[in-house]
């Protein structure tokens, strides 16, 4: 699905009630968010061009990332290692996946954590706590 076009779904649900959006999103957004920055830059998933789309998107339509939300500093906190060179032992990853949500939910939300003990992919899962 194009950037527009998610743009346009959300928009449109937002006006109905507000949104969540969970699952990877194969763009580690901030420096912070992978372990090895600068050799990194021109790889898919972080070139700067897909981190600015997703800037762009998160503001069009009011979304805020869950756990940066709540975590703006943790570093290390990765929802996705490659199979190769141990990655995941040494927690050499990628944080790729994201609870966004609505501003309108903002305040209901409390927490959001990474499982990162949970194994049976190369990714973890993402765990998003609401207060309702």
């Amino acid at each position: 699905m194009s950037k527009k076009l998610l743009s346009e779904l959300v928009k449109d649900l937002d006006s109905k009630k507000p949104v969540i959006i969970c699952g990877d999103m194969n763009v580690a957004h901030q420096e912070i968010d992978i372990a090895n920055p600068k050799s990194n830059k021109r790889n898919a998933g972080f070139t700067q061009e897909e981190r600015d789309g997703f800037s762009e998107l998160l503001k069009s339509v009011n979304l805020t990332d869950g756990f940066r939300h709540k975590n703006p500093d943790v570093k290390g906190a990765y929802t996705f290692w490659t199979y190769m060179a141990n990655a995941r032992k040494k927690n050499i990853g990628w944080r790729l996946d994201y609870c966004l949500l609505s501003e309108k939910l903002s305040s209901n939300f409390c927490d959001c954590c990474h499982r990162h003990e949970v194994y049976g992919s190369d990714h973890c899962p993402v765990v998003s706590f609401l207060h309702i």
